[in-house]
């Protein structure tokens, strides 16, 4: 039998080129911890489809892209691009290209409870503080990419809600990615501490600027506490050249809530991965999303729930809609182990196919070792229902405005399990704005026949 054939390592010079530059690179346990993450991934490489968990997103144009791993400098950005991002009235953290603009954020008062600050300063200044938090939750086993992340991250942000702190008005993290000719990429880390029986809304859009190719790789770790609440939207519109990959790693204490939303519209190629670790009992997660899909673009959504404590629930619903010959992916797990009896797990992903050439792969799992639970799973997906499209053209509506109607019905199932109000109403803004650009597309379709 042939050997199969060695992979040369991507970005395999990044971090001999970034050691000396990255924040905290005179603290021991920092340096440390860089090392072994890097080594991590140079163990791990680049996700193939040979991994299970990526086998339907391959990366090769992602590996052939020229991709650059030092930037020179930080672009230039006087004005923040808010069209393509969330509408929606909140305090603003704004990262170009990876990089805390602390110019162009508004914050909140850090009296009121809500503490933002740049990871570069919080690294530089008081890595102490970064100590008991950063890698302790996204496992760099299961997240190769996130181990490139703990090694290479140059900024990001540090946010802590603290104990009792209830903040009314949403943050918004506006990650805006810029590339030249050179295609470049950029690592940003999020930790987010919420004490116990805090609660807070954070958003999060990620927008590209430009015509060029970049790479965001994003992390974000979240550790809630007993009884605090953290609601957590996501908003990927990349530019369409552009590769996004990210995940969040969640932690929830006793009693604690976790409640996100991703919808994911832009980029080429996009990977979405979200992993929960239930360990206090009576905690609650809900995982809701969709993803809208048209051209030759790929997006996946990937989410493991891991109950390891009795009493606890989950709740997750993704819906798709796929045009011309995108690719959609979902992959959803959950893990009940041995005693977590009295576990409560339900899993769901709709999508809906508008094209022939359009591809869903979905692939929903349960893995349950306790006898006393209920867990259900489970996937759709077909075309636009010609009963009920024929139903609206009888009752004197057109074709276009019809098939309009049944998306829009479609998808809003899934945002209006947003559980805050400004903010559904932000993300079916941009819903609306892309079903209103397929409608444009297919009507100029239609003239050009």
């Amino acid at each position: 039998m042939a050997a199969r054939k060695k992979i040369p390592l991507a970005f395999a010079d990044a971090f001999s080129a970034l050691e000396t530059t990255l924040p905290g690179r005179s603290v021991p346990w920092l340096s440390r911890l860089r090392a072994e993450s890097w080594d991590r991934y140079a163990a791990l490489g680049l996700p193939t489809v040979r991994d299970e968990s990526w086998k339907f997103t391959n990366l090769n144009s992602l590996r052939r892209a020229g991709i650059v791993p030092t930037p020179e400098g930080v672009p230039a950005l006087d004005t923040v691009p808010l069209g393509a991002a969330l509408s929606i009235d909140a305090h603003l953290a704004v990262l170009v290209n990876g990089v805390f603009r602390a110019d162009l954020s508004s914050l909140p008062d850090a009296e009121a409870g809500l503490s933002v600050k740049g990871f570069a300063a919080v690294a530089e200044d008081d890595p102490d503080a970064l100590e008991g938090s950063l890698g302790k939750i996204a496992d760099r086993d299961a997240l190769p990419m996130a181990a490139l992340n703990t090694a290479l991250a140059a900024d990001g942000l540090v946010i802590h809600l603290r104990r009792g702190a209830e903040i009314e008005k949403p943050l918004h993290i506006l990650s805006i990615g810029i590339a030249g000719e050179t295609p470049v990429m950029f690592q940003p880390r999020v930790l987010v501490t919420a004490e116990e029986n805090s609660s807070a809304c954070i958003l999060e859009s990620h927008v590209g600027v430009g015509d060029g190719v970049y790479f965001s790789n994003a992390v974000t770790e979240l550790d809630v506490a007993p009884r605090a609440r953290v609601r957590h939207y996501k908003l990927q519109n990349e530019h369409p050249a552009a590769f996004h990959i990210a995940a969040a790693a969640v932690s929830l204490a006793d009693g604690a809530a976790y409640e996100s939303f991703v919808l994911q519209v832009g980029g080429r190629i996009a990977r979405n991965e979200i992993q929960i670790h239930i360990g206090g009992e009576h905690a609650e997660c809900t995982m809701n999303g969709a993803y809208l899909l048209r051209g030759k673009q790929h997006a996946d959504s990937t989410t493991f729930v891991d109950h390891a404590v009795p009493n606890s629930t989950s709740r997750e619903f993704y819906k798709g809609v796929i045009d011309d010959t995108a690719r959609g992916v979902f992959q959803g797990k959950i893990l009940v182990r041995k005693d977590a009896q009295k576990t409560d797990g339900q899993q769901l992903n709709k999508a809906l196919l508008l094209s022939r050439g359009a591809e869903i792969d979905s692939k929903p799992e349960l893995e349950i070792y306790a006898d006393d639970v209920i867990c259900s799973h489970g996937a759709t997906a077909g075309e636009l229902d010609n009963e009920a499209l024929f139903y609206l053209r009888s009752r004197g509506i057109d074709e276009a405005t019809a098939r309009g109607l049944l998306i829009e019905a479609f998808v809003g199932e899934a945002v209006e399990q947003i559980g805050h109000a400004a903010s559904q109403d932000a993300f079916q803004k941009v819903v609306d704005g892309w079903l209103r650009d397929g409608a444009q597309t297919r009507a100029k379709d239609g003239d050009s026949a």
